[in-house]
């Protein structure tokens, strides 16, 4: 088999799935992590934060090492560092051996994650583009939401014995899809010419760190002064790394981004969305099994209409995305809002089955939009934008959705361990906040426009392909692949859907 055989997206797709699989499935096995190893409440925040951590921190530098090296050599590296890092966690003594192997998978995830979508944008031809990044978004929402149900499955069933230890056996497998097609695809230019914005580096992964570990344990540990501290170096190194970004020779963020309505508004809208998702799931899974007793594998299969409906929602986007534009996100985003406002007078402290009964419909609805939003949003936000600031847009919406996903989570942990008369109320007070977030973010979708190609003026990255046969195309597709995101994906344009 050739390289130029083997489907891209498969490949691709099951790194992304892989990964964020990871983020939701340590989650459930929480507490039997904390009694298996005897690890305190901090130590088993900082086994749950340190994956995110270190994902977040290296996307923004992942995505122009990309760029600098080859996007195949990165995505290969970055998948054998997640792997071993997911056996070393399988095989962890005691807890700081698990924190150290969560930072090494979340490296690998970091260095992985945007060179799935500049593989996409490279690797796609452009007719088949929207439906993969669909496939990405849907990807994503799946992930995300498998983790709760294979976690509670497995520490609920403890096969052989392994316990908490399964939940990271079981994505090595996984990962050995894309680990093994990624040495079969065809290899990406590196651009000798391109240099790393290392100072840069510096900064962005400074202050993403500094932002996502007060996020991370501020909570648990009372908000000590460091976390305030933390949060001032956060806000002033990110934004030393914003106002020095036209001063620096290959800024690690185009500067074009800072000018493209389209980007910002596209990283402001995933941010803001994932401010709202995962707190959502996380906050359910938390009521249901604290609040009302449900145990691990219960609280999963009760969310598992939220996920059945989500698979749906995202096999619809493409086409619905194509007729409505960003008045899908926009539609998605407020079924979503009226879901959570929906959730608090619906579940009750009662008996199981009646606290489940009610919700079942409610959450359906509201898979259904959110795998709609997630297979949407990536489409559309790229659709708009054009020239060198696409590159950068690939590693900044996965360091917008992480990020988000830490903010989030603190928001709505502090909305519902605020004082309240009782459980009810903290729900409550929870799902105020998603209701909020959720109708925020449609209100930002009203403000997605993305620029549609006159009709005597071809989009510029289907340029290639139109030209293939003459002197104009040749000379498009030999030009060094950091010039423009055009010439990337004329080199590998062969790559199949």
């Amino acid at each position: 088999m050739t390289g130029r055989r083997v489907p891209l997206l498969p490949v691709v797709l099951s790194a992304t799935f892989v990964q964020l699989l990871n983020v939701t499935i340590a989650q459930i096995a929480a507490p039997a992590i904390q009694s298996g190893l005897g690890a305190g409440p901090g130590a088993v925040q900082l086994v749950l934060a340190g994956y995110t951590l270190a994902y977040a921190c290296l996307l923004i530098t992942a995505a122009r090492l990309g760029d600098r090296y080859g996007y195949r050599r990165l995505f290969a590296l970055g998948t054998a560092v997640f792997t071993a890092g997911s056996l070393a966690c399988a095989a962890a003594p005691g807890a700081g051996w698990l924190i150290a192997a969560r930072l090494v998978q979340g490296a690998g995830s970091g260095l992985v994650a945007p060179q799935v979508l500049s593989l996409i944008r490279t690797g796609v031809p452009p007719d088949r583009r929207p439906r993969a990044l669909a496939l990405y978004g849907a990807t994503m929402g799946v992930a995300s939401l498998a983790g709760p149900l294979v976690g509670g499955l497995l520490v609920g069933a403890d096969l052989f014995g392994l316990g908490w230890r399964a939940v990271f056996l079981v994505t090595v497998p996984v990962a050995l899809v894309p680990l093994a097609g990624s040495a079969l695809l065809l290899p990406t230019r590196d651009t000798s010419g391109e240099r790393v914005d290392w100072p840069g580096a510096a900064l962005s992964t400074t202050g993403f760190a500094a932002l996502i570990v007060p996020c991370a344990l501020g909570r648990e540990a009372g908000w000590p002064w460091w976390t305030w501290a933390s949060f001032a170096v956060a806000a002033t190194t990110l934004t030393c790394f914003v106002r020095t970004l036209r001063h620096r020779p290959n800024p690690l963020i185009h500067p074009s981004v800072l000018r493209d309505g389209t980007a910002r508004r596209g990283v402001l809208l995933v941010f803001v969305f994932n401010a709202g998702v995962p707190s959502f799931t996380y906050l359910l899974f938390l009521h249901l099994q604290s609040a009302l007793g449900y145990t691990a594998l219960s609280a999963a299969l009760v969310s598992a209409p939220f996920a059945a409906a989500a698979v749906a929602g995202s096999r619809a986007a493409p086409a619905l995305s194509r007729r409505w534009g960003t008045t899908t996100l926009t539609t998605a985003a407020l079924v979503l809002a009226a879901t959570a406002a929906a959730l608090a007078p619906l579940i009750d402290t009662g008996p199981v089955h009646h606290a489940a009964l009610p919700v079942l419909p409610v959450l359906a609805a509201g898979g259904a939009a959110f795998g709609l939003f997630t297979a949407a949003v990536f489409t559309l936000v790229l659709a708009g934008v054009r020239g060198p600031a696409a590159t950068s847009v690939s590693g900044l919406l996965p360091t917008a959705q992480q990020l988000g996903g830490s903010i989030g989570v603190t928001m709505a942990g502090l909305a519902y361990f605020a004082p309240a008369a009782n459980t009810n109320a903290s729900f409550t007070h929870a799902m105020t906040y998603e209701t909020t977030v959720f109708t925020l973010t449609a209100l930002i979708t009203l403000r997605l426009h993305h620029p549609k190609t006159a009709p005597d003026q071809p989009d510029p990255e289907q340029l290639p392909a139109a030209h293939e046969q003459t002197a104009q195309g040749k000379a498009l597709r030999e030009r060094p692949a950091t010039q423009t995101p055009l010439a990337t994906g004329s080199r590998i344009a062969t790559h199949s859907t």
